[in-house]
């Protein structure tokens, strides 16, 4: 979940930005420092907000910056176990998709998405139920359930977050409200098919071919 933190950490102005208004030089160089990041207690840092208070300034020999402890408010974000989230699928692979929650991406393996037989289908880059042939593909709104979190603060991009959308209420938003209101989505329907003439229906004639026939 998101959470607006207060929190104190140590920067380095660089000699570029020493004219600027201190509080802005350093919620430039906190931006610079933290966001992005991800910390194991706190989660990832989605951005600085506000500059609380900012210390007296240090300078360290052979350095020509001047660093500064600074007070000021975060938004974080982390992924908390059995939490219920919302996000778009950004990737379909053979063995599951990716959907972007927040700053982060959570998958949900082909065993997590529901209790059919899931097949792929490469070329359209999309997963298709057996049974109903309901598909999943990129830009699909989900609902679904974080079953296991393992963050990465090196390396934030490796962090992985597991989802499942097998439990009740859990699963494509489409399919949700079409299991509520008991009828598909508009514009889900498929079309209407042709209608068979009887065999002894007489053709139908254009008007184009009307107009083209020889008066007696």
């Amino acid at each position: 979940m998101y959470r607006r933190m207060r929190l104190a950490d140590t920067v380095r102005i660089a000699p570029e930005l020493l004219g600027e208004p201190v509080e802005e030089a350093v919620k430039v160089a906190l931006r610079d420092k933290l966001e992005g990041l991800v910390d194991k207690k706190i989660g990832a840092m989605v951005a600085i907000k506000d500059v609380i208070e900012v210390g007296e300034g240090h300078i360290l020999a052979g350095d020509a910056g001047v660093y500064y402890d600074a007070v000021f408010d975060a938004l974080t974000f982390m992924p908390e176990m059995q939490e219920i989230i919302e996000g778009s699928v950004l990737e379909v692979v053979e063995f599951g998709i990716f959907v972007g929650i927040g700053p982060l991406d959570g998958l949900v393996h082909v065993s997590q998405m529901t209790d059919e037989f899931v097949s792929y289908d490469e070329k359209n880059s999309r997963l298709i139920t057996k049974e109903s042939g309901r598909a999943i593909t990129v830009g699909d709104r989900v609902r679904a359930r974080i079953v296991a979190v393992s963050l990465n603060e090196r390396e934030p991009r490796d962090s992985k977050i597991g989802l499942t959308m097998r439990q009740h209420a859990l699963g494509k938003l489409e399919w949700l409200e079409e299991a509520r209101t008991g009828k598909p989505k508009e514009g889900a329907e498929e079309k209407a098919k042709p209608k068979k003439k009887k065999r002894d229906e007489a053709p139908e004639t254009s008007k184009h071919e009307i107009s083209g026939a020889e008066v007696a």
